[in-house]
């Protein structure tokens, strides 16, 4: 079964309007040039039209009379539609696959190298970086992400091939996937045709502080696992009650927050934090992993304090290609 919301196909929208003669003028206006369906009280229009329609609602409507969203979205005022139709570039950069993965070390607390995380890094047509903070806010506006996470996913695989002797983290962004058997089904085939054994890819649950439906997320974590690979938790400490999502995933790495590693030698509040979650990893035999460390003064700290990975500049900026050591 092929994943539709992985495909980047013309988008559909619903457009509902406050008035029955203005949508018999709309229908009559719209149909003229483009293909229609009335469903219920609804509109079904493709792109091109939605242009049509936010263009004559501009020069012709002032009260907010016309609402509209992608199939299955959340409804918006027609007003907004600008927002989807400025962003339509990441449409090209999930079709071209303008995409690689930089590399950046995970050590352990002798900072021999444990493993890369591979991080995704964007570009234009014409080869100049795009952000990721453009890039899945764009996707997220055109309801891309699922396309976009499937290429992250996929092309952090490919990268991880070059990978020895070590574990690699790929990241994946738990509420772009609707279904794990097949959604991840793509990833999976793609590890095993490289050769890529299970036991070096570790799955990264990032936006950790932004679960909502754990149930769903245990679906695809079960998933991972039923299939040989690991998981960890990214940013634990922030939003959710992590404390409470680390004893229900039971995850074998759980990254602790850069918020409360940098600068936590020297800071209580900081400490009281990165060591209850410490706790509470070796409790449930998970891994700690303090990631964005900067500084000498924290990476002792915490390796005091039974750290067992770490991950940040002081060892390791992203890189294009793996670095073979650390410097001591």
């Amino acid at each position: 079964m092929s994943c539709l919301n992985c495909s980047i196909k013309g988008l559909r929208f619903e457009v509902n309007v406050n008035s029955i003669e203005l949508e018999k003028t709309i229908v009559s206006y719209l149909s003229k040039h483009h293909p229609i369906t009335q469903r219920d009280n609804t509109i079904i229009v493709n792109e091109p039209a939605l242009r049509d329609l936010y263009d004559f609602s501009t020069d012709h409507l002032s009260d907010d009379m016309i609402s509209y969203r992608i199939i299955g979205e959340q409804w918006q005022s027609i007003y907004t539609a600008d927002e989807v139709f400025s962003a339509d570039w990441i449409d090209t950069v999930i079709q071209n696959k303008q995409i690689i993965s930089h590399y950046q070390p995970i050590i352990t607390a002798d900072k021999q190298i444990y493993a890369y995380e591979l991080l995704a890094r964007f570009m234009d047509e014409e080869g100049k970086v795009i952000y990721p903070n453009e890039i899945f806010s764009a996707a997220r506006i055109r309801d891309r992400l699922y396309a976009l996470d499937r290429l992250c996913r996929l092309t952090a695989v490919k990268y991880a091939k070059k990978i020895t002797n070590a574990k690699a983290f790929i990241n994946f962004i738990p509420t772009s996937i609707y279904s794990p058997e097949h959604c991840l089904k793509s990833t999976t085939m793609l590890a095993d045709q490289l050769g890529i054994e299970t036991n070096t890819l570790v799955f990264e649950v990032v936006e950790t502080d932004k679960v909502d439906d754990v149930n769903h997320l245990k679906r695809i974590l079960t998933y991972y696992k039923e299939k040989g690979f690991s998981y960890a938790l990214d940013d634990v400490g922030e939003g959710y009650n992590t404390i409470d999502l680390l004893e229900e995933l039971t995850p074998a790495y759980m990254k602790l927050d850069m918020k409360y590693v940098q600068g936590v030698a020297s800071d209580g509040e900081k400490q009281k934090k990165a060591l209850q979650l410490l706790s509470k990893a070796k409790e449930i035999g998970s891994i700690p992993l303090a990631e964005g460390v900067e500084t000498e003064t924290d990476f002792n700290w915490l390796k005091t304090q039974g750290f067992e990975l770490f991950q940040g500049y002081l060892f390791g900026k992203p890189a294009k290609e793996p670095v073979m050591s650390i410097s001591k």
